[in-house]
């Protein structure tokens, strides 16, 4: 018997880079299956996460709120989410809807029935890394309980397999590079290696001597191949129960990852596109139209007022106040948007913000960078999509009328939440290192 409410599984991958996703035009094929949905649903072109890195993102995913209202913005918080905010599960809680996240241990990111945590931070020695089998092996006996219960239920997934460590298993290891990856003919990974903040981290899990950028790059893309025959695991168990036709299914990311851009190595800060775009696909067949490629603009505070309206549950969300709103109207007009530009923050490694449009994007630095960046960036991403090129000294009108939007935006927001800007609240210096891989999970653990 069907249930009352759709079934809602999200795949919330963390570090997932969209331009290296087969179904958003990379050459190789790392999603097949992914890919399969994402052509048998709707698929927008232009998500976004613009508060990064992970607390901050998760924060407005599960809240539907900005980063004004979470006051999440630096990865390690002064604070927890606001119990006046209710979370996702616990909307659909109202619905009758049991829910279980696998990803994080309990608490921070509240209202979840159940947590479940995995092994996603492997040593090299450990190698290799089975972060999404080992994903599954927790996430399918938790979907066959929710099952069992009669009730419609969330399932949330946050995926591991593109952040560092990149360690895929066989063949995926190989799937996309079987040369040498210590020829020392290849001088590639030379500014890594004299980047110290993270160079130790970075060097523990890569093969001792590695000298090609690309080999690094190839693991990443065997990570993205890997999670993809995993997450099709948890689409035949859904099959297997009967469930798919009554299951809306969601992929996204966190944030992206840089890889060598911008002489950012392999992480997730930096306010380029790289980091800020995101994949988001919805699929539930019948209910969320089918083919369609969406250019509207879409931000994480978005995702919770559209996963309502897609399944009918508005109902269940009167009287709670959403910074992002319901994206549905735009499925069937896919060339329309109801937003054009937006805040960009981050509050981890850097300390910056900014504001995007679809033709430039701005932003400046708080406090000097241990990258040693501009203090203000501007780009053309028409003409420069790869921003390459600084604007900022030749375009002093432009980088003026950027940076008094953006200060009418954080003002007028000031005034709505009666608090000042959140990123203010923090200093960052520039004696920020990460050592082991032990350390990196520990900054990351909520």
């Amino acid at each position: 018997m069907a249930t009352k409410h759709p079934n809602i599984v999200m795949f919330a991958i963390d570090s997932v880079r969209r331009d290296h996703m087969s179904c958003y035009g990379y050459p190789r094929l790392t999603t097949p299956h992914l890919d399969r949905l994402a052509q048998r649903g709707t698929l927008v072109e232009n998500a976004f996460s613009p508060y990064i890195p992970t607390t901050p993102a998760y924060s407005s995913i599960l809240t539907g709120r900005d980063v004004f209202s979470t006051r999440m913005v630096s990865l390690g918080p002064k604070g927890p989410l606001d119990k006046k905010q209710p979370t996702l599960p616990e909307i659909l809680r109202k619905a009758g809807y049991v829910s279980t996240c696998v990803g994080f241990d309990g608490g921070f990111y509240r209202g979840f029935d159940e947590y479940k945590t995995f092994e996603g931070w492997p040593a090299y020695e450990d190698r290799p890394a089975r972060k999404a089998e080992n994903l599954n092996a927790v996430a399918i006996p938790a979907l066959e309980k929710m099952h069992k219960s009669g009730k419609p239920y969330l399932l949330f997934l946050r995926h591991m397999d593109p952040h560092s460590p990149y360690l895929p298993p066989a063949p995926y290891d190989k799937i996309f590079y079987s040369k040498d990856p210590c020829d020392k003919r290849n001088k590639s990974m030379e500014k890594l290696y004299q980047f110290k903040p993270f160079k130790d981290y970075l060097t523990s899990w890569m093969p001792p001597g590695c000298t090609d950028k690309e080999y690094v790059i190839a693991q990443y893309d065997g990570e993205l191949a890997y999670m993809d025959a995993c997450c099709q695991r948890i689409i035949t168990r859904l099959e297997e129960l009967g469930k798919v036709d009554e299951t809306l299914i969601v992929i996204t990311g966190d944030h992206g990852e840089t890889l060598y851009d911008h002489d950012i190595h392999f992480d997730h800060h930096g306010l380029y596109e790289p980091t800020l775009v995101v994949p988001l696909v919805y699929y539930w067949p019948g209910h969320v139209p089918q083919g369609v490629r969406s250019k509207m603009y879409t931000l994480h505070e978005d995702m919770i007022p559209t996963l309502l309206e897609i399944c009918g549950l508005q109902q269940y969300a009167k009287g709670v106040k959403f910074d992002g709103i319901s994206t549905v109207p735009y499925f069937t007009k896919p060339a329309a948007s109801s937003r054009s530009e937006f805040y960009i923050t981050e509050c981890t490694w850097q300390r910056k913000h900014g504001w995007r449009t679809p033709h430039w994007k701005y932003f400046q630095a708080l406090e000097p960078d241990f990258h040693h960046k501009p203090k203000i960036e501007l780009y053309n991403l028409i003409e420069d999509p790869e921003e390459a090129v600084n604007l900022a000294d030749k375009e002093k009108e432009l980088v003026r009328l950027m940076r008094n939007r953006m200060n009418a935006w954080i003002k007028k927001r000031e005034k709505e939440t009666g608090k000042p800007n959140p990123i203010l609240e923090y200093k960052i210096g520039m004696k920020k290192y990460i050592g082991s891989i032990a350390a990196a999970k520990k900054l990351q653990a909520r």
